[in-house]
């Protein structure tokens, strides 16, 4: 029995040992060598550069902003030349990234197209989108001043009047093929697997702060509460303005400033959430409206992020920390395009003295304060009394 079991070892060794040391048939395949001849970056991007709008369609992008976005990263992503082969361009491998956020086609797919091999494909993507996200985010993404975060709650009153608003709050799943060795760690309510995206929108539809990478299995509010931000906002070191009396409510004293959120997430002073149940008195309602017709931009900016880049409407198969530079990379693109559409109509964030969310520790949840509620009792008075509008009582 031992000597069969010793030669069937050697005969596994043998078989390694002869594979790893098989040579290559061909040092580069016939159709990469081909590459600039007809790889879709020498050919089709040409062409389409001649036609701005099918450019668009291509890159989810103008060649204006493509350009752009080449100048800010270019020398980022450059890798040099060898005796042995010639490196990628930088703008090759920036549409090479570009075009698998846009469509979330396979890995092999978007080699065939540029005449790449895959583990090429599979390396520069994930650089690629970890490069933008570092040359960007302290012009598109700074955590706000005290100065921004006020100029943010005057845009939330003008355009969807919540007075003293900072911003919505919402998480969103993307989809995952099932990681290996994870358990139901990403298993969520919807019977996918997904890391959550936890989001802070502006009154702009602009990601103001982000946490990627909670598990899909826990709630939105566990996922604040695991986040820098959740920490930050709960111990009050987000530099938020000091509080103010509402707009003709003078007399109802001064309010915090607060995000707006759904029902998924706990209220606080400074979080507010929706009344819960169904036959609630009329005043009650009138907040929930006033209140969801603020939080819809968070939902907006989320559509709008999986209609330009269908990696979103795609499972992703890639490990959990190599979706999330995707994430990360979306989400930066979108301030950066939403900016440059808008033709500069919003100031660019002042980045000096500015730090990052410090990383800090898990927490448990905090049931409501006398105090979060007082000031949802507050705002619902508001809302119908002086702070009416004259829609909200059809809607």
């Amino acid at each position: 029995m031992e000597d069969i079991t010793t030669i069937a070892a050697l005969y596994l060794l043998w078989k390694s040992y002869t594979r790893s040391n098989k040579r290559r048939s061909v040092w580069v395949h016939n159709i990469i060598k081909r590459r600039t001849q007809f790889g879709e970056y020498h050919c089709l991007i040409k062409e389409l550069r001649l036609d701005d709008c099918h450019f668009q369609r291509y890159f989810r992008m103008t060649c204006v902003q493509f350009d752009d976005l080449l100048a800010r990263v270019g020398v980022r992503i450059s890798r040099m030349d060898t005796n042995y082969r010639r490196s990628l361009s930088a703008a090759e491998r920036l549409s090479i990234c570009l075009r698998y956020l846009a469509t979330g086609d396979s890995f092999r797919t978007i080699a065939n197209s540029f005449r790449v091999g895959v583990s090429t494909v599979s390396t520069i993507i994930p650089d690629v989108a970890t490069a933008i996200w570092d040359c960007l985010v302290e012009e598109f993404m700074a955590v706000p001043s005290t100065e921004e975060w006020r100029s943010i709650a005057e845009k939330f009153e003008e355009r969807w009047n919540f007075p003293l608003c900072c911003g919505a709050l919402d998480g969103k799943h993307v989809v995952l093929k099932a990681p290996e060795n994870t358990g139901s760690q990403f298993f969520n309510y919807k019977g996918t697997f997904s890391l959550v995206l936890l989001a802070v929108v502006d009154a702009e539809r602009c990601f103001r702060v982000i946490d990627v990478g909670g598990y899909g299995r826990t709630s939105d509010g566990g996922i604040l509460a695991n986040s820098a931000f959740g920490q930050a906002l709960k111990s009050g070191s987000l530099q938020l303005p000091a509080g103010l009396p509402l707009s003709g409510g003078d007399h109802l004293g001064p309010l915090p400033h607060v995000f707006v959120a759904d029902e998924a997430f706990p209220l606080r002073k400074n979080l507010m959430r929706p009344f819960p149940g169904r036959n609630l008195p009329r005043e009650r309602r009138i907040f929930n409206y006033r209140l969801s017709r603020a939080r819809l931009v968070v939902e907006n900016a989320f559509g709008i992020l999986s209609s330009q880049w269908r990696m979103y409407r795609r499972v992703i198969e890639v490990q959990p920390e190599v979706a999330e530079k995707f994430v990360k990379a979306t989400c930066i693109l979108h301030n950066s395009l939403c900016r440059t559409t808008q033709a500069n109509t919003q100031r660019a964030f002042s980045v000096a003295d500015v730090e990052p969310l410090p990383g800090l520790g898990r927490i448990a949840a905090n049931n409501s304060a006398r105090e979060a509620i007082r000031v949802r009792e507050v705002f619902t008075s508001y809302f119908n009394a002086e702070g009416t509008v004259p829609w909200q009582d059809d809607v």
